[in-house]
């Protein structure tokens, strides 16, 4: 439909669309900088999506039964931003708005989860968006089946663009939902035909249409302009069985010189063009300036929501005091109160029973104590649930013939499953976990690093964490994995030595509201290595003393999850020799480092050769080893500075010189 049919046709809602459009060119100039073109192109698409059938309150907008939009193709972020603004969100003020893109504006490039009230999920990096939706409905769906239609009952709107579909990930996301049958997931594509480059023709031939179909999806097509098509192709949509998608064949930056060119998709700065698109709009109005009748509409679109909102709150009001005060604490990320005391439990028994077990196997001990108690977790794997340990027997499967099932078989999708666990844990009222292979963080790490960047306590279960799963060889053994993860910002890394670490990082990651969790865990059986029972969590402290120098120190030895034992052993040798020798386990470099100076100084204290060890790279340890100023004294590092190999696990710690012998030769090389 071109724009002189649409304004005769459909002249209120011209009007109203065309105020996002304006918005958006008014704020991109603004900024000289942004993307126009999608915004543009998809206001006819959100004008009917939020008037007609989004059910959102402005004025609440953390609302836990309200539907959830995301923009999947979050560089077109001035279309959510003028939603907001002409919506009534408190906090998008036409000033922030003015200061699309500045330093200190909520208005960021790319939408921040955190920034805006609006904003469900951080987009930009194409693909996570759609991604991300398939943990919003997965978690839909399971609090639904466990609360009931009353308490949770919504769906998961997306616009996803053709960049978004190309991601690999696109395809883990649309099969993993096409197989789960998520009704309430319904995407709509912003089919313009267009890339940086040039036409999608220049590099990609993919019938998504199909593609969806084959998947699991019910697809319906519509011109992306018409309001009444629109409509139609939403409700038909909603009533669909499966998840839904929407082709919605769109101009790209409609109405400007730029339109359907690879122009249209960027900043459209030009004084000139944009007053000759904004006269093709029939728009007289100065830059910024939305007419006031216009504007009241568009808030009581806002507003329209506020009465299933009290009817909700009402519905949730009914229930039992218990059930209400559960329904709060899992929203607000808070653990139960038993779970200090079975952890504690847990540990004394671990000291007393003294077990040798791969951390991975007490990763599942562990998970058999706390998911009965901690009823909002959904674990899952990347289809190594027999190795990963992460299925204990009380979940049950998520499935379609079973939400109330509390694990979920990712299968081969490991960036789609932590994009996946991201939606969940941003829906709320759910704590997911996930596992896979060490190595395999490369496969998720996009996912991994929004999980850090948007401040959501996902846990990542990472098994198989070093050259000690042994016969697979260098491509599944993690050498720089462990360094990659330290080196993420607001991230805690755990690499537990026995059972009793393992318990206490799990219960440090699953007391986490603002941070994602690493464990990495062993494929290979460790001996215990803290006997004595403490009530204290000391892997909250990040490193501690685990076993003192007899005679005066001079040496101390730092280490982490399955080279602890090492460390123990080549202090037995050295002080056999009268070499003082102080072992130190550092479950976590971000917990020391967030340590007081008094507790970090009596760990480390200066004066003493200090060597540590690890079956991964050096990268990160420089700090511990040299002092927090760099010139504490003499240091080494066992460990690996190359790729591992194939054979069983101990020939290749020996082969690779990570063991007690080597340890003792370097720390008498020192002193």
């Amino acid at each position: 439909m071109d724009i002189q049919t649409l304004r005769d046709s459909h002249p209120d809602h011209w009007m109203r669309s065309t105020a996002i459009r304006t918005l958006a060119l008014d704020g991109v100039a603004a900024a000289n900088s942004g993307h126009s073109g999608m915004p543009m192109g998809m206001a006819d698409v959100a004008t009917v999506l939020f008037s007609k059938h989004l059910k959102f309150d402005a004025s609440a907008p953390r609302w836990p039964d309200r539907d959830r939009f995301i923009l999947s193709a979050g560089h077109g972020s001035m279309l959510i931003y003028a939603l907001m603004y002409l919506t009534g969100y408190a906090d998008m003020t036409l000033e922030q708005v003015k200061n699309f893109r500045q330093w200190g504006a909520i208005t960021a490039g790319h939408p921040e989860f955190g920034h805006v009230a609006g904003v469900e999920t951080t987009t930009g990096p194409l693909g996570q968006g759609i991604a991300n939706a398939v943990g919003f409905a997965m978690a839909e769906e399971s609090l639904r089946a466990r609360w009931g239609a009353k308490v949770q009952n919504h769906f998961t709107y997306v616009i996803a663009g053709d960049g978004c579909l190309m991601e690999g990930i696109s395809q883990e996301a649309i099969g993993l939902a096409g197989k789960h049958q998520l009704s309430r997931l319904i995407v709509l594509w912003d089919n313009n035909g267009i890339t940086i480059d040039g036409k999608v023709s220049l590099s990609d031939v993919t019938d998504q249409v199909a593609r969806f179909k084959a998947s699991g999806w019910d697809v319906f097509e519509c011109d992306g302009h018409d309001p009444v098509a629109i409509d139609q192709a939403l409700t038909a949509a909603k009533a669909s069985p499966h998840p839904a998608m929407i082709a919605c064949k769109t101009h790209i930056a409609i109405g400007h010189a730029a339109q359907d060119t690879s122009k249209g998709h960027g900043a459209l700065t030009d004084a000139t063009q944009m007053k000759a698109a904004k006269e093709t709009y029939g728009w007289p109005y100065p830059a910024f300036e939305i007419p006031a009748e216009i504007k009241s509409w568009w808030e009581g679109v806002g507003a329209q929501g506020a009465t299933a909102r009290q009817e909700w709150e009402a519905r949730l009001a009914s229930l039992s005091p218990a059930k209400q005060a559960e329904f709060a604490r899992i929203f607000a990320l808070d653990v139960p109160n038993k779970l200090s005391s079975t952890i504690r439990a847990l540990k004394k028994q671990a000291a007393e029973d003294a077990p040798k077990m791969a951390t991975r196997a007490a990763s599942e001990k562990v998970l058999q104590a706390v998911n009965p108690i901690l009823t909002e977790t959904l674990g899952g794997s990347a289809d190594l649930t027999g190795s990963n340990n992460t299925k204990t027997a009380d979940l049950g499967v998520f499935s379609p013939e079973d939400r109330k099932g509390r694990y979920v078989y990712y299968g081969i999708r490991e960036h789609g499953m932590a994009a996946a666990m991201n939606g969940m844990a941003l829906h709320g009222g759910v704590r997911p976990y996930g596992g896979t292979f060490m190595c395999f963080t490369d496969y998720a790490r996009p996912s991994m690093r929004l999980s850090a960047l948007m401040g959501i306590p996902v846990v990542y279960v990472m098994t198989h964490d070093s050259i000690g799963l042994g016969e697979d060889g260098p491509t599944h053994q993690p050498v720089e994995h462990l360094a990659i993860s330290r080196a993420t910002p607001n991230t805690l890394v755990f690499r537990p030595a026995d059972l009793v670490e393992t318990a206490e990082a799990w219960e440090i990651a699953l007391s986490q509201k603002t941070t994602p969790s690493v464990l990495a865990l062993s494929r290979q059986n460790l001996p215990a290595v803290r006997k004595a029972h403490t009530n204290q969590n000391l892997t909250a402290k990040g490193a501690y003393i685990l076993a003192e120098a007899t005679s005066k120190r001079q040496v101390i030895l730092m280490a982490t999850g399955s080279e602890v034992e090492i460390a123990l052993k080549a202090r037995d040798m050295l002080e056999a020799e009268g070499i003082g020798t102080r072992v130190v386990s550092m479950p976590s470099m971000e917990l020391f480092a967030q340590s007081d100076e008094a507790w970090r100084k009596k760990v480390l204290p200066g004066g003493s050769v200090r060597i540590a060890i690890e079956a991964g790279v050096r990268m990160g340890w420089d700090r511990w080893l040299l002092g927090e100023r760099g010139r504490d004294g003499k240091a080494d590092f066992v460990g690996m500075s190359s790729f591992g190999a194939s054979a069983p696990y101990e020939r290749l710690y020996k082969e690779f010189g990570i063991t007690a012998e080597a340890t003792v030769a370097k720390a008498k090389a020192l002193l």
